[in-house]
């Protein structure tokens, strides 16, 4: 928890431009009292060794963590602080959002570098970096109602490392899990996917976010770095019992889909055409078969992807139109005749059917 006796010394000088560790927490703790609203389940909050929430009859709590870590999940050189305190908070709610919960709480623990690089562009050792880190995180929790109750501050020897918990709910019973697609099912997906896989490609490539500009290429960053986590919409299919299955596709929409399918004991028979590709992967692909692969295998659109039956279908469209989100029917689930988990997919291309391989991003590879 962020509180006083818990925290380690060496944070302070990690924080340069920070009178200490201290006032660090004590401006944290201020900032989120300022941007949230009281909540009737919440009996304290930051300020002691642990936050106390009260159980509510009929409910589950939904949990997720997610750990960006500094040149391997993002890199200083082209994410402004703001963006970042936005995606650390983002990621989770997509979690929660994919369960068909409600986010109610959040918990943010930093490991701060003792010494920055000399080539970055951004220092989290300097004050102006957590203000607009905080700006960012703060705006997005306040949009989706969610309080910051606690988390730790350390230093670190080298890179930043961010972990990002959030705390739902939904109905008991209610959550709605990877486990349950049926043959049937028609398959859904929020949005356009390869945007964002577009966009950092598009920073590797040495482009870079800037305020007011419109260009596709701006669309594609943006996409990367502030993802939109789809939480108004997962609430709703989760509290009408719309979905069969649904998953965030962070890590791609071929290999989330796959998981779907082994959880479930099924297949899933892909339309090519069908699949709802960003315009801005072609600044990046060579040609359609190129911009089809990243958009299905490039990961980190935070959009989801559901199966349900097609009596759902009505009421799915009728909440993607009030959420303003596209949502595409691009397959329908199918019986597994392989056991192995790249086989359970399918591409239907052309008219002929081929195997669609469950590629996406992976730490260790």
């Amino acid at each position: 928890m962020f509180a006083l006796c818990s925290l380690c010394p060496a944070v302070a000088e990690s924080v340069s431009e920070m009178k200490s560790e201290f006032e660090f927490i004590k401006r944290i703790r201020a900032e989120a009292a300022r941007h949230s609203d009281v909540s009737a389940d919440l009996v304290c909050g930051i300020g002691d060794d642990t936050a106390i929430i009260s159980e509510r009859e009929g409910r589950e709590t939904l949990i997720t963590t997610d750990l960006l870590v500094e040149d391997v999940d993002f890199k200083l050189c082209y994410a402004p602080p703001r963006c970042l305190g936005h995606k650390a908070l983002a990621v989770s709610l997509s979690d929660i959002a994919a369960m068909g919960g409600v986010p109610r709480y959040s918990l943010l623990t930093l490991a701060i570098p003792k010494q920055n690089p000399q080539s970055t562009i951004h220092n989290p050792q300097l004050e102006e970096f957590w203000e607009e880190f905080f700006a960012g995180y703060f705006a997005l929790a306040e949009k989706c109602g969610v309080i910051l109750i606690g988390g730790d501050i350390s230093s670190a020897p080298e890179r930043l490392t961010i972990d990002s918990v959030v705390i739902g709910q939904c109905r008991r019973g209610q959550a709605v899990r990877r486990g349950g697609a049926h043959v049937g099912d028609g398959i859904y997906v929020t949005g356009e996917v390869g945007r964002s896989a577009a966009g950092l490609e598009l920073l590797q490539r040495g482009e870079r976010m800037s305020e007011g500009e419109e260009r596709p290429a701006q669309k594609a960053v943006r996409a990367h770095l502030m993802p939109e986590a789809r939480v108004e919409f997962g609430r709703q299919v989760g509290e009408r019992r719309l979905a069969q299955a649904m998953i965030d596709i962070s890590d791609g929409l071929a290999q989330d889909l796959a998981h779907i399918c082994a959880d479930s004991g099924v297949g899933a028979v892909i339309e090519y055409d069908a699949v709802p590709v960003a315009a801005e992967v072609m600044l990046v692909a060579e040609d359609k078969k190129a911009a089809f692969a990243l958009a299905v295998s490039g990961g980190e659109d935070y959009e989801l992807l559901l199966t349900a039956g097609r009596e759902a279908e009505a009421e799915l469209i009728a909440i993607s139109r009030a959420c303003q989100v596209g949502l595409t029917r691009i397959g329908e689930i199918t019986t597994a005749s392989e056991t192995e988990f790249e086989s359970k997919l399918q591409l239907r291309r052309g008219g002929r059917l081929e195997t669609l391989k469950a590629r996406g991003y992976d730490h260790f590879l």
